[in-house]
């Protein structure tokens, strides 16, 4: 028969404690400290918090994790209860030689009683309060990575002659724990390499940029589907020449209806993966178990209603682009997943164990602020960093009001294309669009003038065709919030939430719109107003282009108040 598992005593209650295996309590210790280190905090606050909870179950005084800089000296001393500028306060606590015994043999080092065991010299002893009358222990084990010592796992305690622990078991459970620590250490040092060279990388394509001097005589860029000579619209199709030259990852930041998937496809175009696949997928508009075994495809079985094996959307975009738009709606738990893949260009499809590599260029995009969305632990921040290589500001129509009227004649010329008909604008209706604060930028734009060539009576479109000009324009309801309606003068221009104060102030600043609530956010409906009326929840889907998550948020409401509102009033939601 096996030898029964060494037991512990508990201290005594009014009652007898049972005896507890030290197999399972060492067990317990290891789950929870392999909790604390796969959380996503600072390591310093990790490391102090895998003290803490050693001092829960392990006896112990004192306990400290040292790692080293390149020369073996300490770089970096934490105990419990570490917080910023308290390092020295457990430098101090650290005996050298015996440190320096346990890098040179990378072996745990055990002292049953410090004050006769040679690796440590009076002053040593007499920091960790060791004396004639108190006897204390210490315990030391490397933390290694790969092969290479980079760190002890120290701990000292008083000897009572009643050890919770026998010494042995205890060095056997902090190699454990050190081995973890390990790991730890060194996949928080590959991020911060792997963050310090995409930074760095950013910098440089940034400097390139900002030295390009345009010439006088330069042939200007021109990108189909992109329509404006405007100087903002020139500067963005500048920076696309220049970004569509390297493979690195593209981050597009604006509003809702300025032209983030043209842009992808225009970057892709101009590059050299131009004959290669242009993949394009909504993140916001499936669900994630949908949205995984899209982006990585599936084996034959996989789950219900897998007949056959089929590749993902990374896979057809080997060696091509990928546009991953509305990447800020992803979950907590799929960003997990796609930090990999963006990571190392290799992936399991769902069901299945066999590794895939690809070559793919990755084109995200998003309206939201991921900044703050990092701050509040909503947005992975090593995943931040992966998308953001190259970031590129979208600038609103409003930025580029010399435009609408180029854009206005294209849209209408599609109008009469498709419709066969010969309809133009007149000044005065091109007047009427030039003063519109058009929120939607380019999509609503697009809308109006088909709306309006749709219901004009006459071969030429006029003022009186507008329904602004008869306060019966849907958006200018739903940017005041269902209160009133508005004119299209007095149309509020909703700032991009991505920039500063300072130029949100000014955006805000015209005269023709609203002043900003608090915080530089536009009015926006009432949860109640959004909720009750039909009419706005279907503009604001419109506006979303009819995904919940967004509509939810321009109504100030959560996605199961949009989906309660959406069933209640029996609303149908468009795939488009």
């Amino acid at each position: 028969m096996l030898p029964a598992a060494p037991t512990v005593e508990r201290p005594q209650t009014h009652e007898t404690a049972p005896l507890v295996p030290l197999n399972e309590i060492a067990l317990t210790g290891i789950f929870e400290i392999s909790k604390i280190l796969t959380a996503p905090t600072r390591l310093e606050t990790t490391l102090a918090n895998v003290i803490n909870l050693l001092q829960s179950f392990l006896q112990m005084r004192h306990g400290v994790v040292a790692l080293l800089s390149d020369d073996g000296v300490p770089d970096l001393a934490v105990g419990a209860g570490w917080s910023e500028g308290s390092d020295e306060r457990y430098r101090t606590r650290l005996p050298q030689k015996a440190i320096d015994q346990i890098v040179a043999t990378a072996m745990p080092l055990l002292a049953e009683n410090i004050g006769t065991h040679p690796a440590f010299n009076p002053a040593d002893v007499e920091t960790l309060g060791a004396s004639e009358t108190t006897r204390v222990s210490f315990i030391g084990v490397p933390i290694r990575i790969d092969a290479k010592v980079v760190g002890t796992l120290t701990i000292d305690r008083v000897w009572d002659e009643r050890p919770l622990y026998r010494l042995d078991s205890d060095v056997r459970l902090l190699t454990m724990i050190a081995n973890l620590v390990g790991q730890t250490v060194k996949l928080h040092r590959v991020v911060a390499q792997d963050r310090e060279r995409l930074m760095h990388e950013s910098y440089r394509l940034q400097k390139e940029l900002s030295e390009l001097k345009p010439a006088r005589d330069r042939r200007k860029i021109q990108v189909g589907g992109i329509i404006g000579d405007s100087p903002a619209l020139r500067g963005l199709l500048d920076k696309i020449a220049v970004v569509a030259k390297s493979n690195s990852t593209v981050l597009l930041r604006g509003e809702s209806g300025t032209g983030k998937e043209l842009i992808a496809k225009a970057i892709h175009e101009l590059s050299p993966r131009a004959k290669r696949p242009f993949i394009k997928i909504n993140c916001a508009a499936l669900p994630e178990t949908v949205l995984e075994s899209e982006l990585f495809g599936h084996e034959k079985g996989a789950f219900t209603g897998a007949l056959n094996s089929r590749k993902g959307r990374f896979e057809l975009a080997d060696k091509g682009t990928l546009f991953l738009d509305e990447i800020g709606e992803i979950s907590a738990s799929f960003q997990a997943k796609l930090l990999r893949v963006l990571q190392e260009q290799e992936f399991e499809r769902v069901g299945g164990n066999q590794t895939i590599k690809v070559d793919v260029r990755v084109i995200a995009a998003t309206n939201r602020n991921l900044e703050e969305a990092v701050a509040r632990n909503e947005f992975r921040a090593d995943l931040y960093y992966r998308i953001s290589v190259v970031p590129m500001l979208l600038p609103p129509l409003r930025e580029r009001r010399s435009d609408i009227p180029l854009l206005a004649n294209e849209f209408l010329k599609n109008f009469n294309t498709e419709n066969g008909r010969t309809l133009s604008f007149d000044r005065h209706a091109i007047e009427v669009l030039m003063s519109c604060g058009f929120p939607g930028n380019v999509r609503e734009l697009e809308n109006c003038v088909q709306r309006t060539a749709t219901l004009a009576p006459g071969p030429e479109i006029v003022r009186n065709d507008f329904a602004c000009c008869h306060s019966q324009c849907l958006s200018a309801i739903l940017w005041n919030g269902g209160s009133e309606l508005a004119s299209p003068r007095s149309l509020p221009i909703v700032p991009l939430s991505v920039l500063p104060p300072a130029a949100q102030r000014e955006s805000a600043g015209g005269g023709s719109q609203q002043p900003l609530e608090p915080g530089g956010n536009a009015p926006s409906p009432s949860p109640a107003a959004g909720a009750a009326d039909r009419d706005g929840v279907i503009a604001a889907m419109e506006k979303s282009g009819w995904v919940q998550a967004k509509a939810a948020r321009l109504l100030g409401l959560t996605p199961r108040q949009i989906g309660y509102a959406l069933k209640k009033h029996g609303i149908e939601v468009k795939r488009l």
